[in-house]
This record gives structure tokens, sequence and C-alpha cells, in this order.
């Protein structure tokens, strides 16, 4: 999930702003299941990117248009965001490369490892003086990716090498988008802090569509499900996150919920249990006591100032 919308003071979190949040997590933890049913019918992730970026562009537009957001765009923001649009570009086609490979649960945990990569980069880059908190959160929370992993095949009893024949790549793409998505949160921080998060999402999604159609023509492309089941996770890929994205930029600030977005990284647990009711993925009860603990990290991180 790529919310890239302005940083806004915090205010107390209703029941109504509650339940919308976990709303949105569910919707985009269901993205990603259905994306597998594609991926398992023919649907490259290049393609998928291409029409879930075109179709969340053309929404984030006509919200921008009918909500009147003033579009003062400077030099400064293009240079920036041009490379936020690369950035998230990498982010959207690793991601969805590992769903296609691994548990899609497992994918997303890799994944939203990347609390602790901003906060890493954070120090490097930009100087900023690492919070005890991430400190401490930073090493429970590997270990719980860890334990849902299963790194060293303890519980599928297939050993550490064997395991990691199966999960390698779709761990290394999922921290491959972890690390890029982190370095455009940054950019986007230091970069464009004053200019409207509606604006930025556009233009970002419209960037990655518009790289992803030159991949898909250079591919030969575009590649798409052979069967009806294909072309239903397909269409509801594109809903469900056009819907997620709706929801986070006209509901979602005016129930005064913005400053507890953290709420919504229980996606990968959302994930979980549709991806075992409805794929058959199945995990053991320590994968999902490590993800319940990747979880909770990432939502205490997003938590603090």
């Amino acid at each position: 999930m790529t919310n890239l919308s302005n940083p806004i003071k915090k205010n107390k979190l209703s029941p109504k702003a509650f339940a919308t949040l976990l709303l949105i997590g569910l919707i985009m933890g269901a993205n990603h299941v259905c994306a597998r049913f594609a991926f398992n019918d023919g649907l490259d992730v290049t393609t998928a990117v291409l029409a879930r970026s075109s179709i969340t562009c053309i929404i984030v537009a006509l919200l921008i248009i009918i909500q009147g957001v003033p579009r003062n765009i400077g030099k400064k923001h293009i240079k920036y965001l041009c490379f936020v649009g690369v950035l998230i570009t990498i982010q959207s086609t690793t991601l969805y490369a590992s769903v296609a490979r691994m548990p899609v649960a497992l994918a997303l945990l890799a994944f939203n490892t990347y609390p602790l990569f901003v906060a890493l980069l954070a120090r490097l880059i930009y100087k900023e003086t690492i919070e005890k908190k991430v400190v401490w959160i930073m090493p429970i929370m590997l270990i719980g990716l860890g334990l849902a992993l299963d790194v060293f095949g303890a519980t599928s009893g297939i050993g550490a090498q064997a395991q990691w024949s199966v999960i390698g790549l779709g761990v290394i793409f999922a921290l491959t988008a972890s690390l890029s998505f982190s370095v455009a949160l940054l950019l986007t921080q230091h970069g464009t802090p004053d200019l409207d998060g509606r604006i930025r999402s556009g233009i970002t999604m419209g960037m990655v569509a518009i790289i992803t159609l030159f991949i898909c023509i250079f591919q030969g492309g575009p590649h798409l499900p052979a069967h009806f089941s294909g072309w239903v996770g397909l269409a509801l890929l594109i809903l469900l996150y056009g819907t997620g994205f709706t929801i986070m930029f006209t509901i979602v600030p005016r129930l005064g919920a913005v400053g507890n977005t953290s709420i919504m990284n229980v996606e990968p647990i959302c994930a979980l249990v549709l991806a075992w009711l409805l794929l058959g993925q199945e995990v053991s009860i320590s994968q999902v006591a490590g993800a319940l603990i990747v979880v909770a990290g990432a939502i205490l991180l997003g938590l603090r100032k």
C-alpha cells in the first residue's frame, strides 16, 4: 500500500474511525489475495501494476477535481516526485512479485519491516536520532519475522536450505519493496512536505502507470489471465485497491483518524486469514505468533510521535 498523504496532527481515535481503518487493512489484504488468484492464471506482475496504478491515478485525479485541491506544484516537487515515482514502481512490482512466489501474508509481513528501514535510513542520510522505542522494537520485529518465515525450516521439517530455496526469492523481492518504499517515504517527507497528499499520490501513480506501460510493451505484453477466474482476480484487485485509496482520501480525514493509520498494518493478518480461506495457504501456530509480533511492532512504531 502506498499512502503518501500529509502528516496531520493526531486526534482521538473513535470506534467508527478504528473500524474504518481496519476495513482498509482488510481491503488491501484482500487486494493481494486477489492478485495471487490472477497470477496463478497467467497475469504477469507488470500488467497487474499497470492496471492498478492507472485506475488509481484516475480515481485520485477525480478526487482532486471534485474536492478542488490546490495544484501548487513547483520544480523542486517535480524533481523529488520523479525519484518517488521510480521507487514506488520498484516497490509495487517487487511486492507483487513476492506475492506471486510465496504465501501472501508472509510476503506482506516481510514488506511491513519498512518502518525499520525508515528509521535506519533517516539516521544514515539525515542524521536523525533513532528513538529508544525503535531500538528495542527492532530486534523483536526481526525475531517475529524469522518465526513467521520459518527461516530455519523447523516448522516445515525440511531444513533451512530447502526452506530458503522455496521462499528465498520471494523474501528478497519483499525486502526490496520494503527498502524502496522506505526511501520513497523519506524523500516525500523531506522533499515535498508542503504538497497535498492527493497531488503527490496522483502524480506518483501516474508515473508508475507510464513506467510500467513501457515495461509491458518491452516485454511483449500485457500478459492477461487465461481464464474467467483470473479475470475476476484482476478485476477485484483493481476494485479493492481503488476502493481502499478512495476511503483513505475521502472518509478517513473526516473521521479524525489520519494520525492513527498505523492500525492499517493489520493488513498481513487480514491477508493471512483470507489466503487460508480462499487459497488454502496454511501456516503453523509459531508462524502466526511471529506474524502477530511483526504487526504489533509495526503498529507501535506507527503510533510514536
